[in-house]
């Protein structure tokens, strides 16, 4: 921090100069100067600026213009500036700058915003239990909201990859079985046959042999177009909503099948 070049005292704030005007409080700045006369003159001040200005002086039967026409002569009695401004040098080269610096005691509130009452940093945690996205608020350990406009900000700069990684690897990833023979992304249901669990006791330890298909079609009654799909979760609760409402969702794979014949269903 720099020190003054009159008491070698060094500032406890520095404040951008910028900052008074727009928030009206220039009293502020006239309190600064009444505090530095009155700890060098050991005498209390009224630092209002209009009472002040017009109070007259006991030893000189006059009215002062304005409260710094009362104050100036008292920081120039002491060999300071009439304006309260002084020489500061740098404390990091020892060097005088080449400006001069308002500075004075004053009363000054303070907000206390910590880094550390403010950081929000989240991996894995706690979600929503109807989407299973991560739930949001730093309170209850979620994440920073990514919205329509990041992802608009993503697009703009081609980085559309990153919005797989962002809402769909890191949100709410889905493996879901869906029958590429009607679409259906909700009649999958598990086979618990006999032969089949028979099966696969036969196969544990073997990786060369494919396993048989866990999953059949309840509505085409067999398991030959059943295919593995990736998809956020909230697709899946936007397809069971839309059933809901007696409409079906039809998905459309790559590698679609036909329906069978009759014989192999």
């Amino acid at each position: 921090m720099p020190f003054s070049e009159h008491t070698g005292m060094r500032p406890d704030l520095i404040i951008n100069p910028h900052a008074f005007p727009s928030r009206m409080t220039i009293a502020m700045l006239i309190e600064s100067i009444a505090a530095k006369a009155g700890s060098l003159h050991g005498k209390f001040i009224d630092a209002t600026p209009f009472a002040s200005s017009v109070k007259e002086d006991g030893e000189n039967p006059r009215k002062y213009d304005s409260i710094v026409d009362e104050l100036g002569p008292m920081l120039a009695s002491y060999g300071f500036n009439y304006h309260g401004v002084e020489v500061l040098y740098s404390g990091l080269f020892g060097t005088d700058m080449k400006c001069e610096i308002f500075i004075g005691p004053v009363y000054y509130q303070r907000l206390r915003h910590m880094v550390s009452d403010k950081f929000q940093v989240r991996t894995t945690g706690r979600i929503d239990q109807v989407t299973r996205q991560p739930i949001g608020g730093r309170k209850h350990g979620g994440g920073i909201r990514f919205g329509e406009m990041e992802r608009d900000a993503l697009l703009a700069h081609g980085a559309s990859y990153l919005l797989h990684d962002r809402l769909h690897t890191s949100s709410d990833y889905h493996i879901a079985d869906v029958c590429s023979l009607c679409g259906s992304l909700l009649t999958a249901t598990v086979m618990k046959s006999e032969t089949q669990k028979k099966s696969k006791r036969n196969m544990l330890g073997v990786n060369t042999l494919k396993p048989p298909k866990n999953f059949a079609c309840q509505a085409c009654q067999t398991n030959k177009g059943m295919e593995t799909v990736a998809m956020p979760y909230v697709f899946r609760y936007l397809a069971a909503e839309l059933a809901a409402m007696n409409i079906k969702l039809d998905l459309r794979l790559s590698n679609r099948r036909e329906t069978p014949p009759p014989n192999e269903a």
